[in-house]
């Protein structure tokens, strides 16, 4: 293999690779892609967990909490109420300060530890106050006045309420430190006391009672999710292995069948999936056996008939001469049914030969034969041989050389031209050019451009984009054709082509209209045309120009060897090329073909 091939086989080594990163890439971002049923299940099932541990989380939180601070509260506000029963109320009704002090410490140090402030009016009628001195010494100016002034308001003593005065709460937050405060007046006329108890170690409790909630939640959505991701393995794992049955089948595998376990519903979809694989398998194969007994029953008939025609020719051939010569003996009223004969015989015998040549496609046997070739000289003999010249525009320098098939390409030329002088009309103007490897037109290509489609875009694009899809690339020519393309247009100056037509030209044995159904053509021209495009790795196309006739477009790769030397080595890259050319370019270089008549077949149109 040469440096040049080497360079390629490199380069598209390293196009594998990148396309297998892809490929990988595309894989694990389908699996986490937002439309992923994967994804989708260990969405749903956090959700539903995440609002089931924070719902319970949060009852759980909120219940606790009130029960811790209801019982320290109460406990608080019981001591706090029993301490001033006992020790406030023992006070004579105008204590001294000394005596509001000594026993707002006394209550101080009972069993809750809060801080106390007594406020009583001396003998004097003075008000005095009386504190713990506990945090940072307790003031007046720490209650708050609602508080106060709820305190101090004289209840009605009814049937239910036996008190004046009652004891009287408050939560409140201070420097970020919660605090319960609380106010009452001694029964039976005495100090007014206040109490402020620290709640910071019940809230520590509580903020660590919130940390195990929040860490049980975060559990339990990590639970969730793989929980979710077993299931999601479980239940879609089947439907994998469905998606990967489903791309065999696609690729033409049709033995791929399911392993079925289980009776759910995943099961009986296995079940059906391989009934339907069986008879599709079954129906494919009786389509190719009807298939390959009708292209040999054409291939025998083709062969039986060319023993018993090249007897019939021989003699049409006399009896033509016959017809040219002065003083023959054919009589006057024969000779129209002698050119009849021999006009039929000849079409009777191409008919033969393209049904050869077709059925060698078909079983994959026609071969190329390269040599170096001038396209303008090709394209030259061809119009030469056939005295089209009269009728023929040719713009095409010389210089352009490819590595092809001179004979297909004379075969692809004469029934394009042949064609378009048929159902066009002259003068047909056929153009060259050619594209480099990057895409950049290397050729003159002056008036070589396609002309616009029947939608309004042009040309050259709509043909490119067919000939892509196709499996020709305009740009680089064919993988593995190398050193870009070259592009012949054959356009004609008739009416154009129908666009209930247009998707059909190439079809065998099309017509366009019902009512003729016999023609001088086989309908197999234009069909034998785009096979050996096809066999080259090329392609061809057909539009409509704006201004009128229509557009033949074929694509050709500058040299066909290096596609031959990869299908020989049987490289990934030939088997891409395969896939893209719809495996036809694959039959057609299967083997070596015979001749072909150098007729232009009439295609309807």
């Amino acid at each position: 293999m040469t440096q040049k091939h080497q360079e390629q086989q490199e380069h598209r080594e390293q196009q594998g690779g990148s396309r297998g990163w892809s490929a990988a890439r595309k894989g694990v971002w389908s699996r986490l892609r937002f439309t992923s049923l994967r994804l989708r299940l260990v969405v749903v099932f956090g959700l539903v967990a995440l609002t089931a541990a924070v719902s319970a989380s949060g009852i759980a939180y909120w219940l606790n909490r009130e029960a811790v601070l209801t019982r320290a509260q109460d406990a608080v506000l019981g001591d706090f109420e029993q301490e001033m029963q006992n020790r406030a109320g023992a006070l004579p009704e105008q204590p001294t300060q000394e005596e509001l002090q000594y026993t707002a410490g006394q209550m101080a140090n009972s069993s809750q530890r809060f801080s106390v402030l007594l406020i009583a009016e001396d003998p004097e009628g003075r008000t005095v106050y009386g504190g713990s001195g506990g945090l940072s010494g307790f003031s007046l100016q720490d209650v708050p006045v609602s508080l106060r002034e709820a305190v101090n308001e004289r209840q009605k003593i009814t049937s239910t309420n036996k008190y004046a005065y009652h004891l009287y709460w408050q939560r409140i937050v201070d420097d970020g430190t919660p605090y319960l405060m609380a106010g009452t007046r001694t029964i039976g006329g005495g100090p007014t006391g206040f109490m402020l108890k620290s709640l910071e170690p019940e809230a520590k409790d509580l903020n660590s009672l919130a940390w195990s909630l929040g860490i049980a939640t975060g559990l339990a959505l990590i639970g969730s999710a793989l929980l979710a991701q077993v299931l999601a393995t479980t239940v879609l794992k089947p439907v994998q292995r469905l998606g990967t049955a489903a791309r065999r089948l696609g690729e033409g595998k049709l033995d791929t069948r399911l392993r079925v376990s289980g009776t759910d519903e995943l099961a009986d979809l296995s079940r059906t999936f391989n009934k339907a694989a069986e008879a599709l398998e079954k129906r494919v194969a009786d389509m190719a056996a009807r298939d390959e007994a009708s292209r040999r029953f054409v291939a025998d008939m083709s062969h039986e008939l060319r023993t018993p025609l090249t007897a019939i020719t021989a003699v049409t051939e006399v009896l033509e001469e016959e017809l040219e010569f002065e003083g023959g003996g054919i009589a006057p009223m024969v000779e129209p049914a002698v050119r009849i004969v021999v006009s039929e015989t000849r079409r009777l015998n191409d008919l033969v030969e393209n049904l050869m040549e077709v059925t060698r496609f078909d079983a994959g046997t026609a071969r190329l034969v390269l040599d170096d070739v001038d396209i303008a000289d090709q394209i030259t003999a061809c119009i030469d041989a056939r005295a089209w010249l009269d009728a023929v525009e040719l713009d095409a320098e010389r210089g352009i050389h490819a590595r092809i098939d001179p004979r297909r390409l004379d075969v692809i030329l004469a029934n394009l031209i042949g064609n378009a002088l048929k159902h066009g009309g002259s003068p047909v103007r056929v153009s060259v050019r050619e594209e480099s490897g990057d895409g950049n037109e290397d050729g003159d290509g002056s008036g070589g451009n396609p002309s616009d489609g029947a939608d309004g875009a042009s040309g050259t694009e709509a043909a490119a984009d067919e000939a892509a899809d196709a499996g020709a690339d305009p740009g680089t020519g064919t993988e593995g054709g190398g050193g870009g393309t070259v592009i012949i247009e054959v356009r004609d100056q008739g009416p154009g082509i129908p666009e209930d037509v247009l998707p059909h030209v190439f079809d065998r044995f099309y017509k366009a209209s019902a009512s003729r159904p016999r023609s001088e053509g086989s309908g197999l021209g234009l069909s034998i045309a785009l096979e050996n495009a096809h066999a080259h790795g090329g392609e061809i196309t057909a539009v409509n120009a704006p201004e009128g006739g229509a557009v033949f477009t074929l694509w050709l790769p500058r040299d066909v060897s290096v596609l031959m030397e990869e299908e020989t080595e049987g490289t990934e890259g030939t088997k891409d090329a395969r896939k893209r050319t719809g495996g036809t370019s694959g039959k057609a270089r299967g083997g070596k073909g015979g001749a072909l008549r150098e007729n232009a077949e009439g295609d309807a149109r």
